[in-house]
């Protein structure tokens, strides 16, 4: 995920990334680049031996409070018997550190995460390896332990300064959602821009328009796509929270079901998700029904995310393919009364 980088950035990461290990410590550790979009990610061995996975956080992006907030909750998770990263300690036990500005970054933020064992689920974009069968088992268990996630989280009471962004209508549809304006980013045609329009107003009015509590709401992961989701000997593994925050259950089982639409095994893939989400936690029909609502809102939000940047490999084409995609999820939706 990082081979399309000019020479130069790689080698200022890999500086940035040697500055930020000396905090724990390290000497003589050659951290590998794994990817390289919202964090710049590298494989790190740790003194014992153990490997271990460094963050360096996209300057600007999450402020102090949101990254601790971050590792407070995967933290609790993990107490709560999921598999998910642990954070790691510096020698004088500062879960986060902070990196000073130089030539190449702003001011930012490194951490350090335990290593999880797997392998994706998934790269967007392939047709999955796995098999149909095996999907379903897959599936079914991404389901179950997002349920189990969602339920250690409504029993989690969050420490005081807890601070992460809110997937909610605002954050959605607003003036200024959490990942940009996608109605009107460079990029798209006068025809997109119309029909993005519309349809923010359209969403909004639904969801305007629902009962409170019709839509389940509390912490989640907001980014449970394929290269997030590890396939372990014993089930699967969630990693990369660094967009978690507070919104609507199914904004996350939209999440998880959005890039394989495709795949000829997508209605036995969300079946087995869905059976698999119930099998730990309530989720009625008339909610269920909602869901294309959810896939159209998540389609929007790869807009703004690649309009912001223009850095990565076919980013303009991306913005355009995500704004056909969510005005074809459109003709999903609910007909006005």
């Amino acid at each position: 995920m990082a081979e399309h980088l000019p020479q130069h950035l790689l080698l200022a990461l890999e500086a940035r990334a040697l500055e930020a290990i000396t905090h724990w410590g390290l000497a003589d550790v050659r951290p590998e680049l794994l990817k390289y979009r919202e964090n710049a990610v590298f494989r790190v061995t740790l003194a014992d031996g153990e490997p271990a996975a460094l963050r360096l956080h996209r300057p600007g992006y999450h402020d102090e409070a949101a990254l601790r907030s971050e590792l407070q909750w995967m933290t609790a998770l993990r107490d709560g018997g999921l598999t998910v990263p642990s954070a790691i300690a510096t020698p004088d036990g500062r879960l986060l550190v902070h990196l000073d500005p130089t030539d190449d970054f702003g001011a930012q933020h490194a951490d350090i995460v335990s290593w999880l064992d797997g392998s994706p689920l998934g790269e967007s974009g392939v047709p999955l390896a796995h098999s149909g069968e095996r999907q379903i088992v897959l599936f079914h268990a991404l389901g179950a332990m997002m349920a189990d996630m969602h339920n250690l989280a409504d029993r989690w009471s969050a420490p005081s300064g807890f601070k992460r962004p809110a997937w909610d209508i605002a954050g959605l549809l607003g003036e200024r959602p959490v990942w940009g304006r996608f109605w009107d980013c460079e990029g798209l045609s006068v025809e997109q821009r119309c029909g993005l329009g519309i349809l923010r107003d359209r969403l909004r009015s639904i969801l305007e328009n629902v009962p409170a509590g019709e839509f389940d709401y509390g912490l989640v992961h907001a980014d449970l796509v394929r290269e997030n989701v590890l396939v372990c000997d014993d089930g699967v593994a969630f990693i990369d929270f660094d967009d978690a925050g507070f919104g609507f259950r199914l904004f996350d089982i939209a999440t998880a079901l959005l890039k394989n639409r495709n795949e000829p095994a997508y209605e036995a893939i969300e079946r087995a998700l869905i059976e698999g989400y119930r099998s730990k936690r309530p989720l009625t029909d008339p909610a269920l029904s909602a869901l294309p609502i959810f896939m159209a809102l998540r389609s929007l939000t790869y807009i703004g995310w690649f309009a912001a940047r223009p850095e990565l490999p076919d980013a303009e084409a991306r913005v355009r393919r995500y704004a056909d995609e969510a005005l074809l999820l459109a003709q999903a939706l609910p007909v006005p009364a």
